[in-house]
């Protein structure tokens, strides 16, 4: 579903991304791990297009992102092309973004009526269904203000699902909220993974990845230092740096 073949990202002289390669299969979750500052928020911001990669490519689908190539040589995609891709892919914050003047409901209906251009009827339907899946049914007509910061954050994805994603990537959706607030956001993650859809989660929630990952992934200093199954990474390191990250975090 998604390939990361042999990242590099440069900001001015810092090399943030030092040739990551990465693949999540279809309905995998892909639970990345590691220090702050190690390029995992970095990588996800690089495969929905957010940040462009200065070395590399990434597919999604097979669809290389934001370019086509020919004859070995890459030519960017236009704006529009980019917008249809970056359509299929869903991203959540660790701030909720969400639009202050607007409520729940319409927060979510905003993207299917504006990019989709679905009609509005319909566009409300799906906003209410998907409420009731992250569980804020009755919340539908309040306002971000209103709302918990665990609440704000279940609407975000509930935006995020509202353009039927073939891909969802969460970036540390639980850090900017309160300890009691956590597990309400990540059962509704627990939820989507349970249904099949196909997730990369940077979290530094380690419980968590034991439960839902189908392969964690430890990265430090731009790059991907071991990989494997909750198991072999969290309770079974082979490397010495990962052994020393979670001999900290545990």
């Amino acid at each position: 579903m998604v390939r990361v073949k042999d990242v590099h990202k440069y900001f001015g002289n810092l090399h943030v991304l030092r040739g990551v390669s990465l693949d999540v299969k279809p309905s995998d979750v892909c639970v990345i791990l590691g220090p702050s500052g190690s390029g995992k928020s970095t990588l996800l911001r690089c495969i929905n297009q957010l940040e462009e990669i200065s070395a590399g490519r990434i597919f999604v689908e097979g669809e290389l992102q934001g370019y086509r190539e020919e004859n070995g040589r890459l030519y960017d995609l236009p704006d529009k092309a980019i917008a249809r891709q970056r359509s299929r892919i869903g991203m959540v914050f660790q701030r909720f973004n969400l639009f202050p003047h607007r409520t729940a409901l319409e927060n979510v209906m905003e993207a299917p009526l504006r990019v989709k251009k679905i009609p509005k009827k319909k566009a409300e339907a799906l906003g209410l269904e998907l409420l009731d899946r992250v569980g804020l049914l009755e919340r539908a007509g309040h306002y971000p203000s209103q709302l918990s910061g665990g609440q704000q954050q279940r609407v975000a994805i509930a935006r995020a699902l509202a353009m039927e994603p073939d891909v969802m990537l969460f970036d540390e959706p639980t850090s900017a909220l309160d300890p009691e607030l956590v597990g309400e956001v990540l059962g509704v993650i627990k939820d989507l993974a349970s249904s099949g859809m196909t997730m990369v989660v940077v979290t530094h929630e380690v419980g968590f990845a034991r439960e839902v990952a189908d392969e964690v992934v430890f990265m430090d200093d731009g790059i991907i230092v071991e990989r494997g199954s909750p198991t072999q990474v969290i309770d079974n390191s082979q490397e010495r740096r990962t052994q020393e990250f979670f001999s900290k975090v545990l």
